[in-house]
């Protein structure tokens, strides 16, 4: 896929996130393309589950939840993706949890070359594809909707048999005396598995997340190398993180 067919389909979720519907003769015409450029964009998309086509246009499935995350915080996101892609070298061996702060950080490695990705993010293989320096494994298991990740036994079982340098975890919320949470348990398993098999393990997170507590509580900050956000975080939020021995950078 090209680049410039991937920042067309980025586009277009995102003006589904807003209106909820697409009509293919506007987007052509906003977009600057012809329409059968725009119908071919939307059968892609269709067929990856990301959009429901409509006589003359398309509307939005149920993975407009992730779309609506996608859309939230954006410069924020890629700056702290950014940042955790800087600590990931040439022939480096990772793991990438799910989430869509987690995912970006594939597209900063564009660069790297011969590194081995092992994940259950969906997101993650979405935007890998188009960079040959990676090899991606997807760990398989059930697939949730909701998060774009695949859990559950098999995909713990896939983890416990690779060893990496680095992991990378998303949350839902974190704060230095609940620790990292997340919103559902099979969730919190992968993050646990993953944990276990990193030499580092990196939360990256945006700092709306912070002070904010999911259901499930997945580890004490503790067990993390450290944490990677941005520059919302407050001064007192920030010297609590840094009070608990983990490793804070703020971009």
């Amino acid at each position: 896929m090209s680049i410039e067919r991937t920042g067309r389909e980025t586009r277009i979720l995102g003006r589904l996130v807003r209106d909820g519907s697409l009509v293919v003769g506007t987007l052509a015409r906003d977009l600057g393309v012809s329409e059968v450029t725009i119908r071919t964009d939307l059968r892609g998309l269709e067929e990856r589950g990301l959009l429901a086509r409509t006589h003359g246009g398309a509307e939005a499935t149920g993975y407009r939840n992730v779309l609506e995350r996608q859309l939230q915080h954006v410069a924020q996101k890629d700056r702290i993706a950014a940042a955790a892609a800087e600590l990931v070298q040439d022939n480096d061996l990772i793991m990438i949890e799910a989430g869509t702060t987690c995912a970006q950080i594939v597209t900063h490695l564009g660069g790297r070359r011969g590194v081995q990705v092992l994940t259950n993010s969906t997101l993650v293989v979405q935007h890998a594809r188009v960079y040959p320096g990676l090899t991606v494994i997807l760990t398989g298991g059930s697939f949730n909707r909701t998060s774009e990740s695949m859990v559950g036994s098999v995909a713990l079982r896939t983890i416990e048999d690779f060893n990496v340098r680095l992991a990378f975890f998303g949350t839902d919320g974190f704060t230095a005396g609940r620790g990292l949470t997340t919103g559902f348990a099979d969730g919190a398993e992968v993050i646990r598995a993953m944990k276990s098999r990193a030499a580092e393990s990196w939360l990256v997170a945006d700092s709306s997340k912070y002070s904010h507590a999911g259901f499930v509580s997945v580890m004490d900050l503790a067990g993390l190398t450290g944490v990677i956000t941005d520059d919302g975080l407050d001064a007192d939020s920030r010297n609590d993180l840094s009070n608990s021995g983990l490793s804070v950078r703020i971009v």
